[in-house]
C-alpha cells in the first residue's frame, strides 16, 4: 500500500499494489486489506500500522519489524518517498510471512510545483523511474516541458487550474506515457494535492513508475496524429499561454522552432522582461471573451529574440482562469531561425537554462521526432 502524505490535511491512499486507489481512506483500505489476509491480524492493528506511518514520515526513516501470528512469523516493511527537499511524500508498506518472497518496489519520486517560480521541483532519483534518463535530469522544469513528454493526455487544463489556482483540499490523480527516445513507453500514476501554506504556495506531487508488460501503451489517437500534423505541414504554431504568469503552459501543436522554451531556469524568460506587462494586460480582454493581438520578443536558441506576433483567444471553459490560446507567427520573415548548435554554446552571454541537458535532448529530437 502507497500512502501519500501530500498535505496537512492527513494520510490517504494512492495505490495498492498497481491499482490506483484516488485517496481513498486509509483506514477503511487497511480494513480489507487485514480481512484478505486473516494471518495479519494477530500481530498487526489500526493503530499499529497508524504508528508506523507516523514514524516514518517524522523520522524519514525506513522500518523493520518482525511480528509473530499463528500462521508463523511475518514480517513488516515501511518505506518513505521522498521529493526534492527531503520530505517526505509518501510511505509505501509491506506485511506478509517472514520468510516469503517480497515483491520489489517500482521506483516511486516526490515534486514540488512552485507557482512563483514556475517550476516542477524534483529530486535526482526521479532519474530511476522508467522514462526518465539521467543525462536529461535537471532540479527544475516546467510544466510545459513535463505536458511536453507525455503522450494521449487530455487534462492539461484540470492539471493548470489546480496548480495556479491552490485552494487546500483540492486533489487530483491521473496517469500519463511517457515516450521514451526508442519509441517506448511507460506509464506514471502521479498524485497531486494543491497547498497554500507557509512551506508552498502550489501543490505536492507523487510520482509511481506504473510501466508494466502486461499494461498496452497508449498511443495518440488517429486524430490527434492527423491535426498535428496537418498543423506541422501548415506551419502553424499554437500554446496555451498563461497571461497572469507570461509564460508558455502548453504546446499545442509543435513548438515554434525559433522559440527557446525549455530547459530554462525561468519559465517566464520566454518573453522578454518588457513585453510581459502587456501580456497581463490583456488578460481582461481575453477573459471577457475578445481575442487580442500583441507583437513581443520572443527568446531564441542564441540567446537574442525574435519579434513574435501573438493572436490570444479564450481559453474554451475556462475563461475565468488567465490560460489563453496563442497563435505564435515570426513577424519578420527575412530573420533566419536560429537553430542550437549541439556542438558549441547554446546561449552567447551568461546561461539562462541548462543548455547541456538542452543539447542532450535536442540531439534525441532530431534523432527521434514521435507526435505526441
Amino acid at each position: 500500500m502507497t500512502v501519500e502524505t501530500l498535505a496537512p490535511e492527513g494520510f490517504s491512499v494512492a495505490s495498492v499494489g498497481d491499482a490506483a486507489r484516488e485517496f481513498a481512506d486509509w483506514r477503511r483500505v487497511l480494513q480489507r486489506q487485514f480481512a484478505r489476509t486473516p494471518a495479519l491480524y494477530d500481530g498487526l492493528n489500526t493503530r499499529d500500522i497508524a504508528e508506523a506511518l507516523r514514524t516514518a514520515t517524522v523520522g524519514a526513516t525506513d522500518l523493520d519489524r518482525t511480528f509473530t501470528t499463528r500462521s508463523g512469523p511475518h514480517r513488516l516493511m515501511v518505506r518513505p518517498v521522498f521529493g526534492p527537499t527531503g520530505e517526505v511524500h509518501a510511505v509505501r508498506w509491506w506485511a506478509g510471512p517472514a520468510d516469503g518472497h517480497v515483491p520489489p518496489l517500482p521506483a516511486a519520486v516526490g515534486a514540488i510545483w512552485d507557482v512563483e517560480s514556475q517550476t516542477l521541483a524534483q529530486p535526482s532519483g526521479i532519474t530511476a523511474l522508467s522514462g526518465s534518463a539521467p543525462e536529461e535530469y535537471v532540479p527544475r522544469m516546467s510544466i510545459a516541458e513535463f505536458f511536453h513528454r507525455v503522450s494521449a493526455f487530455d487534462r492539461h487544463a484540470e492539471v493548470l487550474d489546480l496548480l495556479y489556482g491552490p485552494a487546500a483540499g483540492d486533489k487530483m490523480q491521473f496517469e500519463v506515457t511517457v515516450l521514451r527516445n526508442a519509441g517506448r513507453a511507460t506509464r506514471w500514476r502521479i498524485s497531486a494535492r494543491a497547498r497554500n501554506d507557509e512551506h508552498t504556495r502550489g501543490a505536492w506531487w507523487l510520482i509511481e513508475d506504473i510501466t508494466s508488460e502486461d499494461n498496452p501503451a497508449i498511443w495518440p489517437t488517429l486524430e490527434s496524429v492527423g491535426l498535428r500534423e496537418a498543423h506541422r505541414r501548415a506551419g502553424n504554431h499554437l500554446a496555451v499561454v498563461q497571461l497572469g504568469h507570461t509564460s508558455i503552459s502548453h504546446w499545442l501543436t509543435d513548438p515554434a522552432p525559433w522559440i527557446r522554451w525549455d530547459y530554462l531556469f525561468r519559465p517566464v524568460d520566454v518573453f522578454h522582461p518588457d513585453d510581459r506587462v502587456r501580456l497581463v494586460e490583456l488578460g481582461s480582454r481575453v477573459r471577457g471573451g475578445e481575442s487580442a493581438g500583441v507583437t513581443v520578443r520572443a527568446l531564441n536558441y542564441s540567446g537574442g529574440y525574435t519579434p513574435t506576433s501573438l493572436l490570444l483567444y479564450p481559453y474554451p471553459g475556462f475563461s475565468n482562469r488567465e490560460l489563453a490560446i496563442a497563435q505564435l507567427v515570426r513577424v519578420a520573415d527575412d530573420i533566419p531561425v536560429v537553430e542550437p548548435d549541439l556542438t558549441g554554446p547554446v546561449a552567447s552571454e551568461s546561461p539562462i537554462g541548462y543548455d547541456d541537458q538542452l543539447r542532450f535532448r535536442l540531439a534525441g529530437r532530431l534523432r527521434h521526432s514521435p507526435v505526441s
